[in-house]
């Protein structure tokens, strides 16, 4: 049984609700136990992650956010840099399902954040199992 950890960028709390209900439904149907663990945004989300690897209490993470565009730059620089810092991290080898929307207005993110739909929060938390799956036959 795997420990995951639910990152979240609490920033659209409605939103950041369906994401989280979709994400623990997966884990825990999954038959795995999961802590969540709140940040103020998604830039925060990979310094979290690397600060948590480090505990070695978590087995996998997932990274749950809403990033919506607005009228300014700011949108790119907080969609690209959290991805960023997520790949990089990936890369280091920790299992990490990515589930920052990153989405034109609200509408689309409801429309992936609700469990009922597509359920953005549960793919990302069956990336991270896979990926940890995978890591472990590879070990």
């Amino acid at each position: 049984m795997a420990n995951v950890l639910i990152v979240e960028a609490r920033f659209y709390d409605h939103l950041n609700d369906m994401l989280v209900a979709g994400a623990r439904a997966a884990i825990e149907g999954a038959g795995h136990t999961c802590e969540v663990l709140t940040v103020p945004g998604a830039l925060e989300v990979p310094g979290a992650i690397a600060l948590a690897a480090d505990s070695e209490r978590y087995d996998a993470f997932v990274a749950l956010g809403v990033v919506i565009r607005g009228e300014t730059y700011h949108f790119e620089i907080v969609a690209n840099e959290s991805a960023r810092g997520i790949m990089a991290l990936t890369l280091d080898g920790l299992a990490i399902g990515n589930g920052i929307l990153t989405t034109e207005n609200e509408a689309q993110a409801i429309a992936r954040a609700d469990p009922a739909q597509l359920d953005k929060g549960g793919g990302a938390a069956l990336a991270a199992l896979a990926m940890l799956d995978l890591r472990e036959r590879l070990g």
